[in-house]
């Protein structure tokens, strides 16, 4: 196992469309985060911060912006990017710092202000960048992969659209406590029913939306908690950053084409199956240890799967445990108690570390009407593009 290292500070600036840049967000969430920790910003030796970008190119700075926006005071700086993942890599790269003894406090920030309708590549041509590829060769946007795979889900595992509106209405009943939620109303599964096809089977309401947003957290050695009194922080236990091994025989976003496994045999679980595992292999902790989870609920149909790759439940049995409420509150195990991404929207680089922030306050006992009762582990996942792994364990 990995030293663990402190959650000192969990900030947010709340999800919507505010026509704002991100910095403005970021900083309010950093601001936020330290003073959750009761430290001020000339008490940090480095900041990470999840790069802005467009259509997965880079092209805003992140860490530097952050730092020079709260004022210069000589901090190191790291700036990563990952895509969704981007926020999970942001707290590898601090802790990493940590456990090297180059910093005792880290601030990691991350923050978008989201283009309107779905994400898509940059301009240009370049055919051996897949997610181009699946744009222009298959005009496979984002939403159409969801259909895909919630059509996978029904042909395999017998999943139905009741099932996937589920999802959203335990979802929004959860993001209607959540200040910081973008969608802050609780919807029925007539209504999921009744909005509009996007991607057949997914409606509107199964598909989440672009979302501006930040959030921070302020991470420290166990040493500077001590001395700051914090007897019991919240620790991050692991952090797993895992590519896909050869041969990946189901399709992930943005890929078009499963590697071939005429001459090899497959692996003997899929991508996201093995970010949870590293996980639990680093922690020393297993999904029957979990008092909840944050997933990567893109799709209803989605956070489904994940219960699955997470091992809460055997393959194909995600709806079974949904149908069970041992996702919902009060459940053996809650999903997504924020409001997931449902609730939430896209705000790219800011995703993973919010899914940390709610890990904090609920391990915390600050959950408010959210809370979960005796929360002591929880995991965070998600997946960015080209292959990026993403899951945090957070205890108490």
């Amino acid at each position: 196992m990995t030293e663990e290292v402190a959650v000192l500070g969990a900030g947010m600036h709340p999800w919507g469309k505010w026509g704002r840049g991100f910095v403005e967000y970021g900083v309010a969430a950093a601001r936020a985060a330290l003073a959750d920790a009761d430290l001020e910003w000339r008490d940090v030796g480095s900041i990470v911060g999840a790069d802005t970008v467009r259509g997965g190119y880079p092209g805003y700075v992140a860490g530097a912006t952050f730092a020079k926006a709260l004022g210069w005071q000589g901090a190191r700086v790291a700036s990563v990017y990952a895509a969704c993942a981007s926020g999970a890599q942001a707290v590898a790269a601090a802790r990493a710092q940590i456990l090297a003894g180059l910093a005792d406090v880290v601030l990691v920030v991350g923050a978008d202000a989201a283009p309107k309708g779905f994400f898509r590549p940059a301009g240009g041509d370049r055919p051996d960048d897949p997610d181009w590829l699946r744009f222009r060769v298959l005009g496979a946007t984002n939403p159409t992969y969801f259909g895909l795979y919630a059509r996978r889900r029904m042909a395999v595992h017998g999943d139905t659209v009741e099932d996937f509106a589920q999802v959203k209405v335990k979802n929004a009943a959860l993001g209607a406590l959540n200040p910081y939620a973008r969608y802050r109303k609780r919807v029925s599964a007539e209504e999921v029913a009744a909005s509009a096809v996007v991607a057949d089977p997914l409606r509107l309401l199964d598909i989440c939306a672009t979302s501006d947003g930040g959030a921070a957290l302020v991470l420290s050695s166990m040493e500077f908690a001590r001395r700051r009194g914090v007897a019991e922080p919240v620790r991050i236990r692991a952090v797993s950053t895992v590519t896909p091994t050869y041969p990946n025989t189901v399709l992930d976003l943005p890929d078009i084409a499963t590697d071939s496994a005429a001459a090899v045999e497959p692996a003997a679980g899929t991508f996201r199956a093995s970010i949870a595992r590293a996980a639990y292999e680093e922690a020393g902790v297993g999904p029957e240890d979990l008092s909840l989870a944050e997933v990567y609920d893109l799709s209803t149909a989605l956070e489904l799967q994940w219960y699955e790759d997470l091992g809460l439940c055997g393959e194909g049995e995600g709806a079974k445990l949904l149908r069970e409420g041992a996702t919902a509150p009060g459940g053996r195990i809650p999903v997504n108690t924020s409001g997931g991404l449902a609730s939430f929207g896209e705000a790219v680089p800011a995703q993973a570390i919010a899914q940390v922030c709610e890990l904090t306050w609920q391990l915390r006992g600050d959950g408010g009407a959210r809370q979960v009762e005796h929360a002591h582990v929880g995991i965070t996942a998600n997946q960015g593009l080209f292959g990026h792994g993403s899951a945090v364990i957070a205890m108490r």
